[in-house]
């Protein structure tokens, strides 16, 4: 058969360009070439980068969801269904909210897709599609399946370095995915891991891990590994790195450079009601102890949870500067559908927007209880700006020499000339800039 796996087109976000949106490859539809047999002919399609072929003679077509990409995905669902070809869809919006999304496919895939992807190739080809396939009792991390990394375009892609070590979070954060039904948490051998960093063939490593710190012993035996590699590597955490500082002091070691930390707010009353285990108190404490290992950071906040004021922005910036935060990733707080902030939101009557494509954390769709909508949007915008500032680029520059190379590359060819720096991209491979800005800031 021939199958073609696609990613829908991202919405862009204000402060987006297509650095963001070709950051690197969708490993899930990767997966699934692995996970094909050899008898069948596969294509990969990132809407991204490319055009949808709209005219291939698919027997089977497979896209990937995440909520923003929802309304494109049915777009395009329709009109290969308008050809007869059967469409199966999958990825963390069809597992968190299965029941709203199955009317729009022939099959829908929830949870991983491993033990299950043989049987919707075996049942389009005898013609028995089922509308539903879910096998994930008893999931084990040494199921989880190598991407076929070999069969990635590089050149369009900024980063194609990225590895996973397992799939989900401990954590249930009442806003995040990780808080809804049909969501597991493993973990992959070490191995495993191991033999994906080295077919890569790159001494810099992104993990992409929703939580690189979830299991502290599979995490310190999968650095004792690391270790052997001499790698420069990044990765995102949770603020309980605070309470494992042998742990970070290995991180540093093996070669960590810089850590994605979800602060979300500097407001305990907020983090406490979608469950987020954070405290203010120790956000400084703990910024410094990256700071003074070396380690820079990629602060995440989210505004617009109930308890913030118009205050919050102005608080918010004075914080991440004083502390010379070296990145920020902000978002609107969204309730994605399936999720426990989800659940509460819509029983309080507070969603006022079902526009899927809105659900990109740069929109307001629910009701804030403190906060004013334009004030919130506002607000983020603002704060964005300001951030990457002039001003403030230069009053967060890194004490540490050694870090102000990526830092300025980061702050300025990435979010300041972002849009300048797409335009290149066009004319030179995407991978050339993620090379020269790997080799520039590490000597890789």
């Amino acid at each position: 058969m021939k199958i073609l796996l696609i990613q829908p087109k991202m919405n862009k976000r204000p402060m987006d360009t297509d650095l963001k949106t070709q950051m690197s490859p969708p490993l899930g539809l990767f997966t699934l070439v692995n996970l094909t047999p050899a008898e069948h002919d596969v294509l990969v399609v990132n809407e991204n980068a490319e055009k949808i072929p709209f005219e291939y003679p698919a027997d089977i077509v497979g896209i990937t969801v995440t909520v923003d990409v929802f309304p494109r995905a049915c777009e395009i669902a329709e009109k290969f269904k308008s050809y007869n070809i059967p469409v199966v869809a999958g990825g963390i919006h069809i597992s968190c909210n299965p029941d709203n999304c199955i009317s729009h496919f022939d099959a829908i895939c929830i949870g991983p897709a491993e033990r299950v992807w043989t049987k919707i190739l075996d049942d389009v080809k005898d013609n028995k599609l089922k509308k539903t396939y879910q096998d994930t009792d008893n999931f084990n991390g040494n199921e989880i399946v190598s991407p076929a990394y070999n069969k990635i375009d590089k050149k369009k892609y900024l980063y194609s370095n990225v590895v996973i070590t397992g799939k989900g979070c401990p954590c249930h954060c009442n806003f995040c995915y990780n808080s809804c039904d049909n969501r597991i948490y493993a973990k992959r051998p070490v191995q495993d891991v191991i033999n994906d960093i080295k077919t890569i063939n790159n001494r810099h490593i992104y993990f992409v891990d929703d939580n690189f710190i979830g299991d502290i012993d599979y995490t310190f035996e999968l650095l004792s590994q690391i270790k052997k590699l001499n790698l420069k590597w990044n990765a995102a955490v949770t603020t309980n790195i605070l309470k494992h500082l042998d742990l970070l002091d290995f991180m540093v070691e093996t070669g960590c450079q810089s850590l994605f930390i979800g602060f979300e707010s500097l407001n305990n009353a907020a983090l406490e009601n979608v469950q987020k285990d954070n405290k203010f108190e120790l956000y400084d404490n703990l910024v410094n102890e990256l700071h003074k290992r070396g380690i820079m950071i990629n602060a995440s906040m989210v505004f617009g949870l109930d308890g913030d004021g118009s205050e919050v922005f102005n608080n918010t910036l004075k914080w991440l500067v004083k502390n010379k935060i070296e990145t920020l990733t902000a978002h609107i707080l969204t309730p994605y559908p399936g999720t426990n902030l989800y659940k509460r939101m819509e029983s309080e009557n507070r969603i006022v927007d079902y526009n899927l494509a809105h659900y990109n954390t740069a929109y307001v769709v629910y009701k804030p209880t403190d906060i004013k909508k334009d004030e919130l949007i506002r607000g983020y915008l603002k704060i964005y700006r300001q951030f990457y500032s002039f001003k403030n680029i230069i009053r967060r520059k890194p004490i540490n020499p050694k870090q102000r190379k990526s830092y300025f590359l980061f702050n300025f060819l990435y979010r300041k000339f972002g849009k300048f720096t797409s335009v290149l991209c066009k004319i030179i491979p995407m991978s050339f800039i993620g090379r020269i800005a790997e080799r520039f800031s590490y000597k890789i």
